[in-house]
């Protein structure tokens, strides 16, 4: 069964953005309406409190609730129905065009010297790492980690089980924050989860909000509930998250400058698409062997464990991932081997969708292919190059064989 989180800070943003559509808009007399909706807004944050600790998006929320009691003059007593205000009218700053230089990267950072230089991170599948300097690794990394932080945003990520006892996780929850920046753009916060991907921020507004550049932040949605894009031109990044079967992919496309703009680059060991994943969370197929073959020692002396998906055999896995990956990289592989692990077609379209990413976000052409599986090690470690990526999935095969014989 899929794990859905508790935390339902989402269903508390859209509420309170459903009662107040417009309402920077309206006069003194439909104040007292606003401060309604925001006491409900503050109470449903409040029913959702201990299942939400840790939770990014909900202390933001928090954090936005008391500003707007401060600023709107709200009592905290009161009633809190849910009144419906009148929708936004034509001219709104969501439909603002104009944005100044300094919200636009490449005018205002780049306008006397060379372009600059972009680079692509992306997660997908159970899951699947390529960082910004295009090391490729698979991973745990269960519970919530950092893709990204520096001094413009933060993302972080939240990986599930696939399947009761399993090892294979996937990302079943996203949450990008996008920190004030000059005149451009408010704090602005996205999430998404499973089943529930939003084409606004938590906040309900679609660009960067009241500010003279608000548009140099704008979500885009490509397929309703299945693919969203952010642009963030005042600093040059592209972002498309999408829902692939029931789990996130993430990709991204950012200049070094961006990508580097970090407070202190030693303390940011597990900033994962710049540093990768830690040692201790990279999988290796020793490692996977090993956990195969005590998990079918302890289904024959103990009691039983979940057994590995059996909907694919190697040779349909290929087959399958052929379909819509013809050259044998490592988002083949990867296919390969999210299929036998998890016998959940939607990983193949996953890579499939990573890959197509890729091929619109990476800026070096020559590089969109990867074949050989790489894993880093602590700075100043030297580590030999994987292991290649035929006898990667030869293994895998082998140990499954094994397993049945046994």
């Amino acid at each position: 069964p899929a794990v859905t989180s508790p935390c339902k800070i989402l269903k508390c943003n859209s509420e309170f953005w459903a009662a107040t559509s417009g309402s920077h808009h309206l006069g003194t007399e439909e104040a007292p309406e606003f401060c309604t909706a925001l006491r409900a807004y503050a109470h449903c944050t409040r029913r959702t409190a201990r299942t939400c600790r840790g939770d990014l998006a909900y202390h933001s929320a928090v954090h936005g609730i008391d500003d707007l009691m401060v600023q709107h003059n709200c009592s905290k007593d009161g009633p809190t129905s849910q009144p419906r205000l009148r929708t936004l009218p034509p001219g709104d700053s969501q439909e603002r065009s104009d944005s100044p230089e300094i919200c636009h990267y490449e005018k205002s950072f780049h306008k006397h010297s060379a372009a600059p230089n972009y680079t692509h991170c992306g997660l997908f599948g159970d899951p699947h790492l390529r960082t910004f300097t295009d090391t490729f690794q698979t991973c745990k990394v269960q519970g919530a980690w950092p893709l990204i932080d520096n001094n413009y945003l933060n993302v972080q990520v939240t990986n599930t089980p696939v399947l009761p006892g399993s090892t294979a996780t996937a990302t079943s929850k996203l949450t990008i924050i996008f920190k004030s920046f000059q005149e451009c753009v408010d704090q602005k916060v996205y999430q998404a989860e499973m089943d529930e991907l939003p084409a606004a921020f938590a906040d309900g507004s679609k660009n960067g909000g009241d500010k003279h550049g608000a548009n140099s932040l704008k979500i885009t949605e490509k397929v309703s509930g299945q693919h969203i894009e952010i642009q963030a031109k005042y600093i040059g990044t592209t972002i498309v998250v999408r829902q692939v079967g029931r789990y996130l992919t993430f990709a991204v496309r950012m200049p070094e400058e961006v990508v580097n703009a970090v407070e202190d680059r030693d303390s940011q060991g597990l900033y994962l698409c710049l540093r990768g994943c830690p040692l201790n969370q990279q999988i290796d197929f020793q490692t996977i062997r090993s956990a195969q073959a005590t998990e079918g020692r302890a289904r024959r002396k103990g009691p039983s464990l979940p057994a590995p998906p059996e909907a694919f055999t190697y040779e349909t896995a290929t087959a399958k991932c052929r379909e819509k990956l013809p050259v044998e990289d490592l988002y083949f592989q990867s296919c390969v081997f999210d299929l036998l692990t998890t016998g959940d077609v939607n990983f193949m379209l996953a890579a499939y969708y990573a890959f197509e990413d890729v091929k619109m976000l990476h800026s070096n052409k020559d590089k969109l292919h990867l074949y050989e599986r790489t894993r880093d090690l602590a700075p100043g470690n030297m580590a030999p190059l994987g292991t290649s990526p035929t006898l990667w999935v030869a293994l895998l095969c082998l140990s499954q064989c094994w397993l049945g014989l046994l």
